[in-house]
This record gives structure tokens, sequence and C-alpha cells, in this order.
């Protein structure tokens, strides 16, 4: 940080405070809207990360 001294730090760091603000407020919207269970993601995670690592390891 030391080394660009002209980056207003406060600046930078409220801004992305700010989009990490409005990410958390969409994700708890969005869930509140969901019928998706914690059970259901773990699952759709699981076969995710299954499928990706077959394609990863196969070539």
């Amino acid at each position: 940080m030391d080394l660009f001294n002209e980056i207003n730090w406060s600046a930078v760091a409220r801004q992305a405070f700010d989009e990490k603000i409005n990410d958390l407020e969409f994700i708890k919207k969005f869930k509140a809207k969901s019928i998706v269970t914690e059970r259901d993601t773990l699952e759709w995670g699981k076969k995710l990360n299954k499928s990706l690592a077959k394609r990863r390891y196969s070539v």
C-alpha cells in the first residue's frame, strides 16, 4: 500500500464493503424466495465436484 500513495485506500475499502453488503443482501433475498433446501444444495455440489473431477482427470 505504501507503494501506491496516490490511491485513496479508504475509498477502495468502502467500495469493497458496499459491494460485499450488496451481495449478501441479494443472497438473503434470494434465499427467502427459494424452496431449495440445504441438503439439495450439498447434493448438487457433490455431483458437480464429481463431474468436474472426472472431466479434469480424464484429459
